[in-house]
């Protein structure tokens, strides 16, 4: 028998907002690349500017996910992993965008809607680069 309640659930607007998609992969690696040493998951949770409502779980997933990446590498430490950053956050998304423009086709389509999306100091950075790949 199902046994009633007063409770209400919980408002739409309560709720913890979600973090745009990779956001939460590029703090972990930010926190990896300025330890000094692999951290544990626990420790990595401990060391996120990240709302309370961030649970242990949803940080070994992320984790899990970046190791499959190739952005970080995680040893065995007991019961538990260490884990450490290879690419910093810059890399890792540069490696997405990258791995987005290998799975299209019309590459010179998908530059060029870039490009034209682009900030103009965003823009201006791409031309010196461009000119100068070593700056």
């Amino acid at each position: 028998m199902r046994q009633v309640t007063d409770r209400q659930p919980p408002e739409a607007d309560s709720a913890v907002p979600r973090r745009r998609a990779g956001r939460l992969e590029a703090a972990i690696i930010t926190v990896l690349s300025a330890a000094d040493r692999p951290l544990t998951t626990g420790e990595v949770l401990e060391r996120l500017d990240a709302p309370a409502a961030l649970t242990y779980s949803t940080v070994i997933t992320t984790l899990n996910r970046l190791a499959k990446k190739g952005a970080v590498t995680r040893r065995r430490d007991g019961k538990a992993f260490r884990y450490t950053a290879i690419a910093d956050a810059p890399g890792l998304v540069a490696a997405h965008m990258n791995r987005l423009l290998a799975e299209e086709d019309d590459r010179a389509s998908v530059l060029r809607r870039f490009v034209s999306g682009l900030e103009p100091g965003d823009e201006e950075i791409l031309r010196h680069l461009l000119s100068d790949p070593d700056s």
